[in-house]
């Protein structure tokens, strides 16, 4: 019987050492070849899957950063090839949304509106951008199979604006003198709170030599830009329209509108009668506080009665739970488009964000089968969609700053935003509030492009606006590479 016992002892206590070597490597690569047609013509590539590691200032491995680079295979001048650096958001959130549904070679089996379809999986995506660039899907720290490896680093140096901004700019660094693309264009693409990250990185990158021909804000947040009070509260509304007018809730002669023609009196609206209402708060004439609760209401598919109740200030969350509650639903967050179902209707506020108890059943099953099927990387690692890397430090957020300030210092930067219509969470306005802002001199005006779509948070879902995002960016790409011998100066 002891010598059973014993047994079972050493098995458990094998065990427990196995399961305390279930880590993932500080540096590894896996090559994988594959092809892909795209607007009819088969385009080659090499996918590198591997981890390389974050150095702390004594040499020495700290953290290890998990990648996907895709690279065409049958250039030969790879100094002329443009190369992408993705980074998706959070913060916390893993490379996995535009990498398995917007710009890289495959793409989610989902419906044309972005709904998920069982069985699980993906397919070629014939509008990726890997004709025209190679691109490097990025996790930061403690996202996908990204993790600290010195047990005794401090967790501070990682997860705060700054500090995630400092670090990824040594590690792309480190990543283009091993990959040999320091003659290559470069640019950045982040979404949502990627854009912030990749806002200051654009400054960090050319403060030590890496210049950037691109940088693309995909459902950006405010970038330290502050609109509180009147502004933030009257910004709003454009976006209610538009959910209004996709679930048809406003009157006919505003539903009879495309959504273009009607965002646009919204907008003027907002910014040249809502808002000089709205600054004057209490001390508002009665005749037009009243003139503005009427065409708030007809503007957002609300009562009169919510919008007065809440002086015009009305929230998102009641917004979310109160546009449908007459037929029992709500609406997504990050895209509105999607409903959800509540224990009860009343209440100010949803229970659950639909549209991300959508995308987590498409994205999961799909990630973690395509990895270890299609890009041959078997690890056990645990791939963290969404990882621990909180508290976040928010403090000395500048990159919209920094954004302005790598533009003004490098003639060839340029900067295009896309945005959903329908995204409730970083809204197509507010984005473009912050490209009016960026640069208060107006001089590098000629250097912003914005791009509005039908969908929302994640307007690459919706098939349609798949193909017309990432040609926006084909686009973007092959216009901001200058002539040959083209001097960068004023």
């Amino acid at each position: 019987m002891k010598k059973f016992a014993s047994m079972i002892f050493l098995l458990i206590f094998a065990s427990v050492l196995l399961a305390q070597e279930r880590k993932i490597e500080a540096e590894s690569e896996v090559v994988t070849q594959h092809s892909l047609i795209i607007n009819g013509q088969r385009v080659p590539f090499t996918a590198t899957a591997g981890t390389m590691p974050v150095w702390d200032e004594e040499g020495k491995p700290a953290a290890t950063l998990f990648y996907v680079f895709y690279e065409r295979s049958d250039v030969r001048n790879k100094n002329e090839r443009p190369i992408v650096f993705s980074f998706n958001g959070g913060p916390g959130s893993a490379s996995v949304w535009m990498h398995l549904a917007y710009t890289g070679p495959y793409h989610l089996q989902i419906d044309s509106e972005g709904y998920p379809l069982q069985p699980y999986g993906y397919q070629e995506n014939p509008h990726s951008i890997i004709d025209v660039a190679d691109i490097v899907y990025i996790d930061p720290v403690n996202t996908g199979y990204s993790r600290i490896l010195d047990q005794e680093a401090k967790r501070e140096q990682f997860f705060g604006v700054n500090q995630d901004v400092r670090y990824l700019s040594e590690w792309i660094q480190a990543f283009v003198t091993r990959a040999n693309r320091w003659l290559s264009p470069k640019y950045l693409i982040g979404e949502s709170y990627g854009t912030t990250r990749v806002s200051g990185l654009a400054q960090a990158l050319q403060g030590n030599g890496m210049y950037l021909n691109g940088v693309v804000l995909v459902s950006p947040t405010n970038l330290g830009i502050d609109r509180g009070g009147p502004v933030g509260a009257a910004n709003r509304l454009p976006y209610f329209a538009a959910t209004a007018w996709y679930h048809q809730k406003l009157a006919p002669e505003l539903q009879e509108k495309n959504l273009e023609e009607l965002l646009e009196e919204v907008e003027s609206y907002t910014m040249n009668e809502l808002l000089p209402v709205m600054a004057k708060g209490a001390w508002a004439d009665e005749q037009e506080r009243k003139a503005a609760i009427t065409h708030f209401a007809r503007y957002s598919g609300l009562s009169e009665t919510s919008v007065a109740q809440h002086n015009l200030n009305v929230p998102n969350n009641f917004f979310w739970k109160d546009l449908l509650r007459e037929v029992g639903f709500t609406i997504g967050r990050l895209d509105s488009r999607y409903k959800g179902i509540d224990r009860q209707d009343a209440g100010v506020a949803p229970d659950y964000n639909s549209e991300m108890a959508s995308w987590k059943h498409s994205f999961t099953p799909a990630i973690n089968h395509y990895l270890r099927n299609v890009l041959k990387y078997e690890t056990d690692v645990k791939y963290n969609i969404f990882g621990p890397v909180r508290p976040w430090d928010n403090e000395g957020d500048r990159t919209g700053e920094n954004l302005r300030l790598a533009m003004a210092q490098n003639p060839f930067l340029h900067t295009l935003i896309q945005s959903g219509y329908f995204d409730g969470a970083t809204t197509y306005f507010n984005a473009k509030y912050t490209m009016w802002h960026l640069d208060p001199s107006g001089r590098l005006k000629d250097r912003f492009f914005f791009k509005g779509y039908e969908s929302g948070h994640m307007m690459y879902l919706r098939a349609e606006d798949l193909k017309n995002s990432n040609d926006d960016i084909r686009d973007f790409i092959r216009n901001t590479i200058p002539a040959k011998d083209l001097p960068a100066r004023y």
